[in-house]
C-alpha cells in the first residue's frame, strides 16, 4: 500500500548540493492523512572502503578537513575517515577504485562489498556502499593526498588496526563510516 504522496518540491539551494523543500500527504496506520513539509539535502550517493593489510595488522585511512564537523565543535575540523567519495556517473566499484586511487595512492583491484546504508536518513538522501580490501605495499602508485583542482588536501595514514579501533573508542575517530568498517573488520576476522 502506498502511504506516501508527494505534494511539492521546491529548491531551496543548489549551490554545492541540492537543498529541495518537500511537502507531502503521508496516511498513517490509523487511515489518518497528514500534510508534512520536510527539507532533504541531495548531495548523490556515495562509496566508502577500508583497505586492510592482515599479514601487517595494519589499515590505511586518511584525515582531511571537514567544515561541518569545525562548526559543530571539533576544535579542528579534522576527521580520521576511510577513503570515499560520491559516485557520480560510476557504480559504486568502478568509484570507489577511483576515490582510492585518488585519495590514498593505492590501485586496487579486487574489492569486497559488504553492506550499504543510509547514513543520515532524517534529512539527507545519500546512499552509502560499504567495501572493503586488501592492500600492499607493492600496490602504492603515489602519495595520494586526493585532486588538487577539488581543493582536496587529504593525508593518508596508515596505521596499526589495534591503534585504529583504540581511537575509535577515545574518541579520536568519530566518522560513522569509519566505525561501521572497523567494527566489521574485528566482527568477522579480517585482521586476526
Amino acid at each position: 500500500m502506498k502511504n506516501i504522496n508527494i505534494l511539492d518540491t521546491r529548491i531551496l539551494s543548489d549551490n554545492w548540493y541540492t537543498l529541495k523543500k518537500v511537502s507531502f500527504e503521508m496516511i498513517d496506520s490509523d487511515g489518518t492523512t497528514s500534510t508534512l513539509e520536510r527539507e532533504a539535502y541531495d548531495r548523490g550517493n556515495g562509496a566508502t572502503i577500508l583497505l586492510y593489510n592482515k599479514e601487517n595488522q595494519t589499515v590505511v585511512l586518511t584525515r582531511q578537513f571537514r567544515l561541518p564537523a569545525f562548526i559543530n565543535g571539533n576544535d579542528t575540523g579534522y576527521l580520521i575517515e576511510c577513503c570515499a567519495g560520491l559516485l557520480d556517473q560510476d557504480n559504486a566499484e568502478d568509484c570507489i577504485r577511483r576515490e582510492t586511487e585518488e585519495e590514498t595512492g593505492f590501485r586496487i583491484d579486487q574489492v569486497e562489498k559488504v553492506f550499504e546504508a543510509y547514513m543520515s536518513p532524517g534529512s539527507v538522501t545519500e546512499l552509502l556502499y560499504f567495501f572493503v580490501a586488501v592492500y600492499s605495499n607493492d600496490m602504492k602508485l603515489h602519495d595520494g593526498g586526493g585532486l588538487e583542482e577539488e581543493n582536496e588536501n587529504i593525508e593518508v595514514l596508515e596505521l596499526p588496526f589495534e591503534k585504529a579501533l583504540d581511537m575509535m573508542k577515545s574518541g579520536e575517530i568519530k566518522d560513522g563510516k569509519t566505525i561501521m568498517l572497523l567494527q566489521y573488520a574485528q566482527l568477522n576476522g579480517l585482521m586476526v
